[in-house]
């Protein structure tokens, strides 16, 4: 699964609100299909990989697959059936904070019928909405 190979701090403050339209990586880069977020919400190194492999299963070898989002923020969790207090709990898991019109997955080198069933299974595993956009060409 992803993850930092390193961090600076091993607990980082969380941000209780996601306020704002994304302002970078909301173009198409590197594909000619990607699957864009419409609503803001944390979205974990699970899911990102379970998106992953949906993907790759329904491209088979066709096509290239780049993957615009990295869980970079530690989310701590305190271990079941513990009292309150005792201070912060340990890192659980990895997320990647996602705002809308953030651009998520994209497809290059398929036809348009391909990506879009591609994008269409992946969608299935985010908990956010999204929708399936197409480079424009001059």
């Amino acid at each position: 699964m992803l993850m930092p190979k390193r961090v600076k701090y091993r607990k980082p403050h969380s941000q209780p609100r996601i306020k704002g339209m994304a302002k970078k990586g909301a173009t198409i880069a590197f594909g000619e299909f990607a699957l864009k977020a419409l609503e803001p919400k944390w979205v974990t190194a699970r899911q990102i990989e379970a998106c992953r492999v949906t993907i790759g299963r329904h491209l088979k070898k066709g096509g290239k697959l780049w993957i615009r989002i990295f869980p970079d923020k530690a989310v701590t969790k305190h271990p079941a059936e513990t009292r309150m207090g005792k201070g912060k709990g340990a890192p659980d898991h990895w997320v990647c904070v996602v705002k809308p019109g953030r651009i998520l997955f994209e497809i290059g080198g398929v036809g348009g019928d391909v990506a879009r069933g591609a994008f269409v299974n992946a969608s299935y595993k985010l908990p956010i909405k999204t929708q399936i956009v197409a480079r424009e060409e001059f």
